[in-house]
């Protein structure tokens, strides 16, 4: 095997990682890893719902207010921690970003009460949405418009595999030790990454910003200020998007695990036997979807339209929770939901590349954090209504909503995005 020399003259590590392809790929694995544990930490309260809601004294709505506790700071601190990247960076702002939610997963891991297990959880939402537009300015920026879709797959496939490896690492640690464990391991393995990021991390050279720039809107040096974004009819289409779909994938993190053992039997052990299926089928899906729009990019569909009709052909497939209530075979929930997930995920890594596409670089950033904020809050919202509705007569119209949810958004995919370019003098163009 060959001996990996750090000496900058050689053919070792450090003369490996000035080379910008190879560099930017060890981004996106530092990145998928950090997405990785960003999903395990916010999952952990899912996979553990019985157990926290016996510690606790709670029932299901005041389950609700836990999941709404840590969706309400998601969805406040998102569009300010897009501001934040593009303004400082991606490297400062997730090194911070990885660091405090590392902190506050080690708090909820030592609270001895709901409201120090409730801050914990707010902390966790203020600090875990630094991770993705800081994701997706390092995707724009490092990657070209026929690479850039699979590489921002493999970056959020993370969020994926979190979920599949959550259920029998959570369940395991809280069967073996105890659900304390969960928090604190997962906690400590954050602080690791966020050193790590810092070390790796820079900005791309002059050459491959250009080459990344190629399929841009705009150049670096042409963009919207914070208030011309707001008049953007493409900015309110991605807003739209975010907030009538984001829930449905909430729904499968948070609701999903809980709704398995207290509906479909099954039992904590098995959830985390069967559990992670719908997320690996999500994963593999979404990475698959993707290649798939950067294919038709290769061969000469234009990047945002090709996105669009990757998205057409899958969307409808979305429709298949509306029978979830009459199926009594935890395993047909579990393929449900499997396909569910698989629309979910292809959608949520599609959008950010939307976004790339569709807005100056230098907006992208604060876009992903305007969107994802305003997912967060479609979520908080969607979080009251199933709370509300899982155990009472009529519970059946959860999964009748989530069924359109998807449709509507391929709508105001095809009405309202497009292109949108500041003109030379930097005022918006309506």
């Amino acid at each position: 095997m060959e001996k990996l020399s750090l000496s900058p003259g050689g053919n070792g590590l450090r003369a490996r990682l000035r080379q910008p392809e190879n560099r930017r790929w060890i981004i996106v694995a530092i990145i998928f890893i950090a997405v990785v544990c960003n999903y395990i930490d916010r999952q952990i309260v899912s996979v553990l719902k019985p157990v926290l809601k016996e510690e606790f004294s709670l029932d299901d709505s005041g389950y609700a207010i836990i999941i709404n506790i840590f969706t309400v700071c998601y969805a406040l601190s998102y569009p300010f921690t897009g501001w934040l990247v593009d303004k400082l960076g991606a490297k400062l702002t997730m090194f911070w970003g990885v660091l405090v939610w590392s902190v506050a997963c080690i708090g909820g891991g030592i609270s001895r009460t709901v409201g120090q297990f409730g801050f914990f959880r707010g902390l966790l939402g203020i600090s875990e949405p630094t991770v993705f537009p800081a994701q997706l300015k390092a995707v724009t920026v490092w990657f070209p418009g026929k690479l850039r879709a699979t590489a921002n797959g493999f970056c959020q496939a993370g969020g994926s595999i979190g979920a599949i490896i959550a259920p029998p690492l959570v369940a395991w640690l809280a069967i073996n030790y105890s659900w304390h464990m969960a928090f604190v391991i997962m906690g400590v393995t954050g602080l690791v990454i966020a050193v790590l990021w810092k070390l790796v991390y820079k900005n791309p050279s002059k050459e491959t910003l250009e080459e990344a720039l190629e399929s841009a809107v705009s150049k670096d040096t042409e963009f919207f200020s914070w208030k011309e974004l707001w008049t953007r009819r493409s900015l309110w289409g991605v807003i739209l998007i975010r907030f009538v779909s984001d829930p449905v994938w909430y729904f499968c993190l948070f609701w999903l695990p809980g709704y398995l053992q207290e509906e479909s039997g099954l039992s904590l052990a098995q959830v985390g036997m069967f559990g992670w299926i719908p997320f690996l089928i999500a994963d593999l899906g979404g990475i698959g979807t993707s290649m798939w729009s950067d294919k038709m990019v290769r061969k000469g569909v234009s990047p945002l339209l090709a996105r669009k009709k990757m998205l057409t052909r899958i969307t409808f497939l979305a429709v298949l929770c509306a029978f979830t209530p009459f199926v009594g075979s935890p395993m047909v929930t579990i393929a449900i939901f499997s396909v569910v997930a698989l629309v979910c995920v292809s959608w949520l890594f599609t959008v950010g590349v939307v976004i790339a596409e569709a807005f100056p670089v230098h907006n992208v950033a604060s876009v992903q954090g305007i969107v994802g904020g305003f997912g967060a809050l479609g979520a908080v919202l969607f979080n009251y209504f199933v709370g509300e509705n899982m155990n009472a007569p009529g519970a059946e119209n959860i999964f009748f909503v989530m069924a359109l949810l998807h449709p509507l958004a391929l709508l105001i995919l095809w009405k309202i995005v497009r292109p949108t370019m500041p003109s030379r003098n930097n005022k918006a163009n309506v």
